[in-house]
């Protein structure tokens, strides 16, 4: 199946991950599937963008260095409308996962995540932002 064309229309999801690897793979996988995507190596890259509103939905990594994705969530939750948010994590703990849900995350994925189950966390997020 051929990508879908992208348009200006598209999705923008946002990636926010330390590992460079990974948020530039993950943004790739989102592009082909016909969405927008940037990556961003940290939390407070996103945030110093002052592009966070253009966000169809994040996905965040749960650790990383000096503000991780939970408290990224928290602090967006605070200020702005509610942006769906999709968690990644390899080492996340139970309890970050349980905290990330109840937070409002639409999903919590352990790495490595499969394309598929990836792209469908995207999709439900979008479909319950609409």
């Amino acid at each position: 199946m051929a990508p879908k064309p992208k348009t200006s229309k598209a999705p923008l999801i946002f990636i926010v991950d330390d590992d460079l690897s990974v948020g530039t793979s993950t943004a790739r996988l989102v592009r082909t599937s016909g969405m927008r995507a940037e990556a961003f190596a940290s939390a407070q890259d996103l945030l110093n963008s002052g592009r966070v509103v253009e966000a169809a939905c994040l996905i965040l990594d749960v650790r990383m260095p000096k503000m991780d994705g939970l408290e990224l969530q928290r602090r967006l939750r605070e200020t702005m409308e509610r942006i769906p948010v999709v968690f990644f994590s390899a080492q996340a703990t139970e309890e970050e996962k349980n905290r990330a849900l109840q937070s409002g995350a639409v999903a919590f994925l352990r790495k490595p995540v499969s394309k598929d189950a990836l792209l469908r966390a995207i999709h439900m997020a979008l479909e319950n932002a609409g």
